[in-house]
């Protein structure tokens, strides 16, 4: 007897379509997997609604496909069915989960939106006991102390790890005490904060605007030019004109 043959596929509009044999076995597995019978001028099928996710369509196609070869069924699943093909690729960041974790710390970094939001997403890298830097370091030193203890005449390789680890101490050291620069950044600049200063102190920008006067400064000229005894000069006095005969 030849072997059965189902075609699982998907059409333009969407739907998903099951055709090929139509005896009860088929006819049952196709119902089971979520299939659903129909009868017009094209013949009797069995199809999925163009309303269903595709996701499901994928898994509900894979599955009865299953379920079908199962049963001695030759069943031709379209790729774009198939759920082995279809299904996402892995992870590549998987097996390297200290890189993940740096990944998070980048995006919480530039999410920040001031200088102390900052601070605490740089303290995840910085920190002198727990920071990312001090786990790099040792583990950099691990390598090269392993690999002399598995072979001594690899003492070049070891001696390289041990270079890469004096660099993370650099880095420690060029960056160490930059917490109050870093709450700063973002903040009002020292010029703008003297200036606020200056505004909520009117006697200090009194003196701050008769200081740079000219009228101040010619002031201070005469002052220094006659001393500081010089009297306020006073309205001279004036001849009074009488009136008189005329000669």
């Amino acid at each position: 007897m030849p072997t059965p043959s189902i075609t699982i596929s998907s059409e333009f509009s969407g739907s998903v379509v099951a055709r090929g044999a139509a005896d009860d076995l088929s006819v049952m597995l196709l119902k089971h997997a979520g299939f659903q019978q129909i009868q017009d001028w094209h013949g009797r099928r069995h199809r999925l609604p163009t309303t269903m996710p595709v996701a499901d369509q994928v898994a509900i196609a894979s599955h009865a496909a299953d379920m079908l070869r199962a049963a001695r069924y030759d069943v031709d699943l379209a790729p774009s069915l198939d759920k082995a093909r279809t299904s996402p690729p892995t992870n590549p960041l998987e097996p390297y989960a200290a890189g993940a974790a740096l990944l998070q710390i980048t995006d919480e970094i530039r999410s920040t939106e001031n200088g102390e939001g900052l601070r605490r997403a740089v303290d995840q890298l910085l920190h002198p006991e727990h920071g990312a830097l001090e786990r790099i370091r040792e583990a950099l030193e691990a390598v090269g102390e392993h690999i002399n203890d598995l072979d001594d005449e690899a003492y070049r390789l070891a001696d390289r790890f041990g270079f890469a680890a004096d660099f993370v101490v650099s880095a420690q050291s060029e960056l160490v005490d930059s917490e109050d620069d870093l709450r700063r950044v973002g903040g009002p600049s020292r010029s703008e904060a003297e200036s606020a200063t200056r505004s909520s102190n009117p006697s200090a920008s009194r003196s701050a605007a008769l200081a740079v006067s000219p009228v101040v400064a010619k002031a201070d000229v005469a002052a220094v030019a006659f001393g500081n005894d010089v009297a306020e000069p006073r309205p001279s006095a004036r001849p009074s004109h009488l009136s008189g005969p005329r000669r």
